[in-house]
């Protein structure tokens, strides 16, 4: 071209370049491409306009959904967008790349976008050249995609802010790895340091607590939620003087200071420094902001997670009281175990409360439910039952007001209250640590445990009535025994019975099995904690796999353990066998208008002599028991009690049976005819009993026999006299 003649136009010089020009409207969804970019897109060179949906025909579908985030990136950050594309044949080969250059603009009142750009042709490097490692060429978008993988999996697995920052911290971006990162947080008006990685400890100290309204990238991405990156330390100096005294000892060459938004709002920034300069291309800033955001999740995600927990441990340490001072004369254990719901609290519960008699009482329960109400409506009925039992009422008046209590609470007859009716069975004992003596009143709950001085183990049947919050008018009857000597007092939730896909039945045997087995030692505090770990751990621990019940379902639920010994070394017995007291004693009573109970004195004498050498013993000493209450209900209007107690001693082990009641009649032996249906239970009594009696007591009666344990389990010619020795 000679001096003076005028220029050629943009398109003879762009033709010249082989370049083409290309505009895109997404608004009318349509795509213009000159008669060079056309050629370039495989179809003919003339000018066309084309569809969205022709266009992308033309191209590699990954390649096009890159085409949309950078535009994206490049409208928000104002920048150019450049990509590399793969253009197609009809046969889906690649006939050749392109590089695209555009300037995106975007409507917000539209929401739509608008570009006007160049294309040219590029060559497309072999794999595995240095030229195909650079920023900008195939391998590295492959290894870029499977970077931000694995990053999105490493950041959604945290489940912490610690872990979601170490995370960050390992992080090894292909291409540019940066040498230097922290996470900016926000507290009022103050920027602050969350996390940090590649710096000494103490080098951020400057950077903490800085005002947002400071001259300082980070400080400017918060407040505009925009990205800043700085290619150069001269761009660093030139844009933020004021602060580029502080990163300038850092030796940094680059950065990049993005917003971490989550929910639409920015909540802080992440910057990467680069020992290296960086010019951040379209692509190195599309990796440095999907990891952003996925960091911005993270980070999220955690102090959700942390604020739920810290929340769920808050309500717990609020209503699962620590069990205080001790109490002379008895050992307390607790555990509480929340599996159910995801919650760290449920609708599980157990108190110890000091009573104005100087006595205290245990208390265990069960709301229905394992959600947020549940744990609720237990934190309200803990603190009534706690109310009226330092009102001084008695353990049945306790659950009575307590079952109306929570009927009020749960019915909804309150203004504008949904109605939500639950229940929670209950567990109420009265101890008096001088005598060992238990008041126990029960509210539909799983009845006591006793472990006795031998070993043995035994559920300990009680009165009850209906769940609480059931029948607001419902009463609850007390059964009272003592905690003898040596023997341990087991509370526990239907969690610890069931969990494992037990029943009732099969869980009971799981933890009688166990109760047994373990060695108690001599009760101290720390064997009575050691035995409730072990309770726990058999149905949470490794163990519990091999212990599963029969049902089909795992089942998991809350677990409530309270754990009540009373050592005879601090209740004035010294323990020895020389002295012959009772090693195994129960108590039970059986009232006029309880015949149903005759059956449970059945059953609780047979759980007394499990391990009896004669099963015929065993049935004959429950064939007597039943005819004592029975006589006492039938012949008198007084209630029975019941005493059986198993002595050891030199001659081997023997059962004392003695049935109290407050009638005047003393029983007598008649001979009752063949066809009578009564008048046979002293006969019984003589003929199977090794020793039998009748004792006036004051005020009623008592009628006893004793079985000693024989040798020969039912063998023929086993003579009374045949002892265990």
């Amino acid at each position: 071209m000679r001096t003076g003649e005028p220029l050629p136009s943009v398109g003879e010089v762009l033709a010249a370049l082989a370049t083409g020009l290309w505009h895109w409207d997404t608004a009318a969804g349509l795509v213009t491409l000159d008669a060079e970019a056309a050629r370039l897109l495989g179809l003919p060179a003339r000018p066309v306009t084309l569809t969205e949906a022709q266009a992308r025909a033309r191209l590699h579908p990954v390649d096009w959904n890159e085409v949309a985030g950078v535009v994206r990136l490049a409208a928000a950050e104002g920048t150019l967008a450049e990509v590399r594309i793969r253009v197609m044949d009809a046969d889906g080969r690649i006939l050749r790349v392109v590089r695209s250059r555009s300037k995106p603009s975007f409507d917000p009142e539209r929401r739509t976008y608008e570009l006007f750009g160049t294309l040219q042709e590029v060559t497309e490097p072999a794999p595995g050249t240095a030229a195909a490692r650079s920023a900008v060429t195939g391998d590295w978008r492959r290894s870029r995609e499977a970077f931000l993988l694995d990053a999105g999996r490493a950041l959604a697995e945290a489940r912490s802010t610690a872990e979601v920052l170490r995370v960050a911290g390992g992080l090894s971006m292909p291409g540019f790895s940066p040498d230097g990162l922290v996470v900016y947080g926000v507290e009022g008006d103050r920027l602050t340091i969350t996390g940090q990685h590649g710096h000494h400890p103490g080098d951020m100290n400057p950077f903490s607590n800085m005002p947002l309204d400071t001259d300082y990238p980070a400080a400017e991405v918060v407040r505009t939620g925009r990205a800043v990156y700085l290619s150069s330390p001269q761009e660093y100096r030139d844009r933020y003087p004021a602060t580029w005294p502080l990163a300038r000892r850092f030796g940094r060459h680059s950065w990049a200071f993005l917003p971490l938004t989550a929910a639409g709002r920015t909540r802080g920034a992440w910057m990467a420094a680069f020992t290296y300069p960086v010019a951040f291309t379209p692509d190195e800033r599309a990796v440095l902001t999907t990891v952003a955001r996925m960091l911005a999740q993270a980070l999220s995600r955690a102090g959700a997670a942390e604020s739920e927990r810290e929340l769920a441990e808050g309500l717990q340490r609020t209503m699962l009281p620590s069990l205080g001072p001790e109490v002379p004369g008895m050992r307390i254990a607790a555990r509480y175990i929340p599996t159910g719901g995801g919650l760290q609290v449920g609708g599980d519960w157990y108190d110890m409360i000091p009573l104005p008699s100087g006595r205290f009482a245990l208390v265990i329960g069960d709301v229905q439910g394992h959600d947020v109400r549940a744990a609720g409506i237990m934190g309200q009925l803990r603190i009534a039952l706690r109310a009226y039992a330092a009102e001084g009422h008695r353990p049945d008046a306790v659950l009575s007001r307590a079952s109306r209590f929570l009927h009020g609470v749960t019915d909804g007859s309150g203004p504008g209250a949904p109605p939500d009716p639950r229940f929670a069975t209950c567990l109420y004992v009265e101890a008096d640590p001088a005598t060992g003596m238990l008041e126990v009143a029960r509210a539909g709950h799983p009845d006591p445990v006793i472990r006795m001085a031998d070993g043995t183990v035994m559920m300990r049947p009680t009165a009850g009535g209906l769940p609480l919050g059931v029948d607001p008018d419902a009463d609850y009857p007390t059964t009272r025994f003592t905690l003898e000597p040596d023997e341990t007092l087991m509370l526990c939730t239907d969690g610890l019975i069931e969990t494992g896909g037990h029943d009732l039945e099969s869980g009971w045997r799981r933890l009688r099995m166990l109760l047994e087995d373990h060695r108690a030692g001599e009760l101290r505090q720390e064997d009575l904690e050691a035995l409730a770990d072990a309770l726990v751990q058999a149905v949470h621990g490794p163990s519990s796999h091999h212990t599963t019940g029969p049902l089909a379902d795992r089942r998991e639920d809350d677990i409530a353990l309270l754990l009540l010994c009373r050592p005879a070394a601090v209740c004035g017995r010294d323990g020895t066998a020389t002295a012959g007291p009772p090693v195994r004693r129960t108590l039970l009573s059986v009232a006029q208008d309880e015949p149903d109970r005759i059956a449970e004195a059945r059953q609780h004498l047979r759980e007394l002599l499990h391990d009896w050498a004669s099963p015929e013993q065993v049935d004959s000493a429950v064939l007597l028991v039943s005819e004592m209450v029975t006589n006492v209900l039938v012949h008198t209007d007084a209630d029975a009690l019941l005493l059986a107690e198993v002595f050891c001693g030199e001659g081997g082990r023997r059962l004392r049976a003695e049935v109290f009641d407050t009638g005047d009649d003393l029983p007598h032996k008649r001979r009752p005819g063949e066809l009578a249906s009564s008048g046979r239970g002293l006969m019984l009594i003589e003929l199977l009993a090794d020793a039998w009696g009748v004792a006036p007591r004051g005020e009623g009666k008592s009628i006893w026999f004793e079985l000693r344990e024989r040798t020969g389990a039912g063998s023929p010619g086993t003579a009374p006299g045949s002892y265990v020795p």
